[in-house]
């Protein structure tokens, strides 16, 4: 029997693309006998293989057969790094030592001791800069150490190995102060004897090259080495809080020598290493497990964290720009790079290819364990040719042929030509549209009903999922606990480059809960997003899912392209089709994770037309009320009661008639009397969209700007047949109100409003007031700078004036967050009014999500200009 397919889609949004190509086919394999595969270099003749057993094996690249053996590490080796212009290989143990082989004759150079010698650990890690002649080195005592080899320069390599010789130990200034060979410390287990013979460690025991003991059968076959040692000067201690598991050179261009550590503080470092001693310049936060794996490409760095997610980084403006999900809770061990397309080896064995819109384009089954190593290389065949080189713990070595992506060519007029090309040398050269529609797809999947109880669990994945969508996008993200019973609130943070000035702050505010979708209606399911006739069709669509993926990925737009240059705060919660339980309570908590905000963005309503884009600066405020009517008395029978009792109903009818009068003008004390007057601007914008609508003016004005009294509904208790008197009887009220109405001032006149009116009926029966929910209006602020952006924003994309609008609803949360971080709120509704939000059949066309997401990223723009 089958498992249960999840109803929650995968978060991934790499498509996966597998069926346009083919996986890369295998060249060859070479088997490591008895031992793992732990580190991998080649040159123009070579693939050197370090493993499990101590020895580095030397394969020809021509006939893929042994060519040698390196041996003198007696602790599995580690990391290998070729440095071409020395025509040198650096090997790395977990003996505590680095030693230099030339890849020439293939004998012993050197042998470099860390500072500390074995107390530094195993050496993880290895990179090599040719500019300043020194070798990095990541320890596991969260030490970084560094050799130069300038002051070596002039010398020839060793010809033989010394007993009493000189070690070089250069100092941090590149000076070098020789000191005899006594000055290592014998190693008490790599320089020990055999247990019987009860002798002492000795450093002619069995470490030192060239040499064996009598009883041991291990010799140094790749011949003589020079001792170096590393001084307290070139090392700096704690550089992370966990091992060096890896470390990359950058292009040394513009920034000079940059140097990338990744440790198992789940963090990466840059250091500057210009001046000859690594200076720390930024730390990136990965939060994804250890960072075992580092690559780079351009100004792009890769890194591959422990639970099978690549965190990607732009060093020009030092930000997170996406994320690639490959498989949750699979380390990601080795990763390696070919033009834009980039290769990640799992622990399952599993390798795949993602191209530079971040789409898988392959996966195969590699090898039958971890996959421990990778690298890639020129073939022999050709310059254009290469292998892709992985190593594992199943004893193989495989060669694969691989190919370098192809370049896009731009196309069109000459100024389309540049955009295309300047869009090309940054990350992320796919389509982000595409990205929004996948993205969105997957989204309308979740049913997260939040006032359906049975769909708890579903909102709780739509909120993990949403999390991890916009972590993959750029951001940073968390989820805000609320109280029991609610649905958590997602915080990401697509944060802007790094600047010296403080950069503006814009919260963008929305929601993942959606209503109830009964399939009566619908001409296709409601929680599977279909396309037809340009239009996107799915509960939550316009309503607000739809929103909230294209303004994040306007974000990770601007991002790729090095444009973000605010900090864009998304807040969105999960109940708010139920009156936003226990939103404020959680972001009075969270106020100090969420930061100082400038500017309140929402996108949660629709156009006045369909053919006309708006912009809405007017909500009106709301006051939900339950009135309840009760005898001391149970249901009694109309026929032998009727006329005997003080009636509930009969109550409840003429209260609610008090409320207004026979023009439906509130008869409450002083209800109008803070209504702000209509202005002639205001009169003018009415007429206006009474033409564009061709709605009464009058109409529009009654609908946004004017107060209003409801009711909604009126119940009964017991079994509601035509002969019952009911002994309770409950209604539900709302109040709309508009500026400058105060909100606990008409709360406090509607209570006292009807329990004057209740006690002038005399009646024994009793009242009860429950006041279940209240949201304050909110009119935006038309002449700021931050609705000017927007307004200029939906101008130079739609290329007409937008229009100015109100909405007779009500958002709680929009008035409550300009309150709690003191400023401005915008409101960009992205659906038209035929949308059926919270209808049958909802929708958004495509034409509005992708304008809709070219609007933010100018708004984003436009801002930042502004602010400067």
């Amino acid at each position: 029997m089958e498992p249960a397919k999840s109803p929650i889609p995968n978060p991934s949004l790499g498509r996966n693309l597998e069926s346009q190509t083919r996986p890369p086919s295998l060249i060859h394999s070479l088997h490591e006998s008895r031992s793992s595969v732990l580190s991998l270099a080649a040159n123009d003749d070579y693939i050197f293989s370090g493993s499990q057993n101590q020895d580095i094996s030397v394969w020809d690249k021509q006939t893929f057969q042994l060519k040698d053996t390196l041996r003198g590490h007696h602790g599995s080796v580690l990391g290998l790094e070729y440095a071409k212009d020395k025509k040198w290989l650096f090997s790395s143990s977990g003996d505590s030592t680095v030693r230099v082989w030339s890849t020439e004759t293939l004998q012993q150079l050197y042998v470099i001791h860390p500072y500390m010698g074995e107390s530094a650990g195993d050496l993880f890690s290895l990179s090599w800069s040719p500019s300043s002649q020194t070798i990095f080195i990541g320890c596991q005592n969260t030490s970084l150490q560094w050799f130069s080899f300038q002051e070596l320069q002039s010398k020839s390599p060793p010809s033989s190995y010394v007993e009493e010789g000189p070690v070089l130990t250069p100092t941090g200034t590149g000076t070098s102060t020789p000191t005899k060979l006594s000055s290592r410390k014998a190693h008490k287990f790599f320089d020990s004897y055999p247990q019987y013979e009860r002798r002492p460690a000795d450093i002619f025991a069995n470490n030192v090259p060239g040499r064996s003991s009598p009883d041991s059968d291990r010799t140094d076959a790749s011949g003589p080495g020079e001792h170096l040692g590393i001084p307290p000067s070139n090392v700096i201690d704690s550089a992370h809080y966990g091992y060096l598991y890896c470390m990359t050179l950058l292009n040394e261009g513009d920034r000079g020598i940059q140097l990338a550590t990744g440790s198992g503080d789940e963090t990466v470092k840059l250091w500057a290493c210009d001046s000859g001693v690594p200076e720390l310049v930024h730390e990136f936060d990965c939060n994804h497990g250890a960072v075992l794996a580092l690559v780079s490409e351009g100004d792009t760095l890769y890194a591959g964290c422990q639970d099978g997610y690549v965190k990607i980084f732009d060093l020009e403006t030092k930000t997170l720009v996406r994320t690639i999900i490959v498989q949750e809770g699979i380390d990601i061990i080795a990763m390696s790079m070919l033009g834009s397309d980039l290769y990640t080896c799992t622990a399952n064995g599993w390798i795949k290819r993602w191209s530079a819109s971040f789409d898988c384009t392959a996966s195969w089954k590699a090898h039958e364990g971890i996959v421990l190593s990778s690298i890639i290389t020129k073939t022999t065949l050709s310059e254009t040719s290469f292998s892709f080189i992985t190593g594992g713990n199943d004893e193989h070595i495989k060669v694969w042929e691989v190919t370098r992506p192809k370049a896009r060519v731009a196309s069109g007029t000459e100024e389309e030509s540049r955009n295309e090309n300047a869009r090309n040398s940054c990350i992320g050269s796919g389509s982000f549209f595409d990205t929004m529609v996948y993205a969105l797809t997957k989204f309308i999947m979740i049913p997260s009903i939040s006032s359906d109880p049975a769909h708890r669990e579903d909102c709780r994945q739509a909120a993990i999922w949403l999390r991890k969508c916009l972590g993959q996008l750029g951001a940073h993200t968390s989820l805000l606990a609320t109280s029991e019973g609610t649905n958590p609130i997602v915080l990401a943070t697509f944060e802007g480059s790094v600047s010296e000035k403080p950069k503006p702050r814009v919260l963008f505010y929305g929601h993942y809960d959606v209503i109830p979708a009964p399939s009566k209606g619908w001409n296709s399911d409601p929680f599977t997003l279909t396309g037809r006739n340009g239009y996107l069709y799915g509960r939550g669509a316009t309503d607000n899912k739809g929103p909230i993926i294209a303004v994040a990925s306007a974000a990770a737009d601007l991002l790729s392209r090095r444009m973000l240059e605010v900090d864009l705060v998304f807040l969105i919660e999960g109940e708010e089709e139920c009156g936003s339980k226990d939103f404020r309570k959680t972001v009075q908590k969270n106020k100090e994770a969420i930061g100082h905000i400038d500017a309140i963005l929402v996108s949660n309503s629709t156009w006045i037309a369909d053919d006309r884009p708006c912009i809405t600066y007017g909500l009106r405020g709301v006051v939900h009320c339950s009135v309840e009517i009760s005898s001391d008395r149970p249901d009694l029978h109309s026929g032998i009661e009727g006329g005997a009792v003080a009636e509930p109903m009969v109550d409840m009818v003429q209260l609610l008639a008090t409320l207004t009068d026979q023009k439906r003008v509130v008869k409450m004390p002083g209800f109008y009397d803070q209504v702000r007057p209509q202005t002639d601007d205001e009169k003018q914008l009415y007429k206006l969209l009474s033409e564009v609508t061709n709605r009464p003016a009058e109409l529009l004005s009654s609908r946004w700007r004017e107060p209003s009294f409801t009711i909604h509904n009126v119940t009964i208790s017991g079994p509601k047949n035509p002969t019952v008197i009911p002994g309770t009887v409950s209604a539900q009220l709302s109040l709309r109100l508009v500026p400058d109405q105060n909100l606990e001032t008409i709360v406090k006149s509607l209570r006292e409003y009807l329990q004057a009116s209740f006690d002038a009926l005399q009646s024994p029966n009793e009242l009860k007031i429950e006041v279940k929910h209240t949201a304050d209006w909110w009119l935006g602020d038309l002449d700021g700078h931050w609705f000017k952006a927007l307004e200029s924003a939906v101008r130079e994309e739609w290329g007409i004036e937008p229009l100015r609008i109100r909405e007779g609803g009500s958002i709680p949360s929009v008035p409550y967050l300009e309150k709690e971080f003191g400023c401005h709120a915008l409101h960009l509704p992205m659906g038209q009014s035929s949308d059926q939000a919270h209808l049958p059949d909802e929708r958004i066309s495509l034409v509005n999500l992708r304008k809709g997401k070219a609007v933010i990223e100018r708004f984003l723009l436009n801002a930042t200009l502004d602010n400067k």
